[in-house]
């Protein structure tokens, strides 16, 4: 079987390390299952350099490395599939994630040390790349889901691979082989609510893909069934997603029992105290359920014994819990009292809402489905029930004025809060950037093609 090096680039590089990067926990996990001998180096926990680097690259012989990230860890992935090929010329170099499915034809040309590409989902598609590996071949375009290059060095696309549509037959996320005490547990703490301030030993949980609403600067990594495959005229097919009139969705998740039991076991086995829902909207799940999702997950926290007890000083003050805390994801629109009700009695210490403006000429052009009066409704629900809202706000929107940032501003006298705005950015992937991507480049002058991902991702 495959010798198979993980490597989680560096990204966020002004924080410290805060988050196992689940995408590549769960796909260790799916190898291990498959019987692959894996070993994980995630270079964004430890920070040790090149020359660290290196000697993990020359510890073994391996058969395949893989890497993937986010749009703005591309910087930090190029250096190391650099340095891979230099140290490990036969192994084949895997890169995947929302950096290459964003703009895969354009990834593979500006990385010429990839060998292969995963776009989309990685879940069949990846262990089906490691069985190729193992059969000694690399005949790329037999498995649904990848990039490689055809005898000219033209990276081409194979079929689109297709969603997988139950997810409880996922194995848990191998987080035994992050560095969990030495890092990730020591850096818990999260600073929007008491319960997140006091949090010792959090990790985080993805248990739903995809989201309702069509946000049009945000980017869903090609597994909310946003992403399609289009031929061209000149026989070229290639990678879209959201453009206007052509919004496509795919809501899925895993059943409470899978997740209830997940949590399980990482209290069990991890002494957890504290779990983040890394999902994009908690709300679009519950809806698309009928209510019952969110409403059942509560249910089963309460009887597994894990709705949080708090522990109190002689002046009353809490100093811990028995139990696990949780935090997540909400929308204006989408969540009820009665709902927020229930999953603060189950533990749930805060929500990030993506309000992004309090201007109502400025919502109608970015696809949330949201209102100001949406917006502060929903902020009062949630302190009412116990929740501490988390307002994330976007300045810089196409049509933005003197008027919203005053609208804006209004609002956060309002509602007592201070906000430290995010600036609107095009990422690769979403509708903004398919749309305005000629004018992006003339903007900011890219004048080489392979650096262009780098630029992007700093606009």
């Amino acid at each position: 079987m495959a010798k198979v090096l993980f490597i989680n680039p560096v990204v966020r590089e002004e924080d410290v390390p805060r988050h196992v990067p689940y995408g590549i926990a769960l796909l260790a996990a799916i190898a291990i299952e498959k019987g692959h001998l894996v070993q994980v180096y995630d270079a964004n926990a430890w920070r040790l350099g090149e020359d660290t680097l290196r000697e993990v690259l020359r510890a073994d012989d391996w058969q395949a490395i893989a890497l993937g990230g986010i749009t703005t860890a591309y910087g930090s992935i190029k250096e190391t599939v650099r340095i891979a090929r230099q140290e490990c010329p036969n192994a084949v170099i895997m890169l995947g994630g929302g950096v290459l499915t964003s703009l895969p034809q354009e990834v593979m040309t500006w990385l010429p040390e990839v060998d292969v590409g995963c776009v989309g989902e990685g879940f069949v598609t990846f262990p089906e790349m490691l069985s190729m590996i193992d059969a000694g071949q690399s005949d790329w375009m037999r498995i649904d889901g990848t990039i490689s290059r055809n005898a000219q060095g033209h990276p081409v696309l194979s079929p689109q691979r297709a969603l997988l549509s139950d997810l409880d037959q996922l194995p848990y996320p191998a987080w035994d082989l992050f560095p969990l005490e030495e890092v990730y547990f020591k850096n818990s703490q999260m600073l929007y609510s008491p319960e997140g301030m006091l949090a010792q030993r959090r990790l985080d949980i993805n248990v739903s893909y995809g989201c309702s609403m069509i946000c049009r600067y945000c980017y869903h990594l090609g597994i909310a069934g946003d992403m399609r495959y289009e031929t061209g005229e000149t026989g070229e097919t290639r990678v879209q997603f959201d453009q206007p009139g052509s919004y496509t969705r795919s809501i899925r998740y895993h059943s409470p029992e899978y997740i209830v039991r997940m949590v399980k076991h990482m209290h069990d086995t991890y002494g957890i105290d504290y779990v983040l829902f890394l999902d994009e909207n908690l709300m679009t799940m519950d809806q698309h359920s009928g209510r019952t999702w969110l409403k059942e997950i509560c249910r089963l926290w309460h009887e597994n014994g894990m709705a949080p007890v708090p522990r109190l000083d002689d002046n009353g003050v809490m100093t811990g819990w028995r139990g696990i805390h949780w935090s997540g994801t909400s929308h204006a629109t989408l969540c009820t009292k009665e709902i927020l009700k229930t999953m603060r009695g189950a533990g749930c210490s805060h929500l990030v809402y993506g309000y992004e403006s309090f201007a109502p000429h400025v919502l109608k052009t970015v696809g949330k489905g949201s209102t100001p009066a949406t917006n502060e409704r929903s902020f009062f629900w949630t302190l009412e029930a116990g929740i501490r809202p988390v307002p994330n706000v976007i300045i810089g929107f196409p049509g933005e004025d003197f008027q919203s940032i005053r609208d804006n501003m209004a609002a956060f006298e309002r509602l007592g809060i201070q906000v430290r705005p995010h600036f609107a950015t095009a990422y690769p992937g979403s509708e903004w950037f398919t749309v305005h991507r000629k004018s992006l480049e003339e903007q900011y002058g890219v004048a080489e093609i392979e650096d262009i991902g780098l630029k992007v991702a700093a606009i």
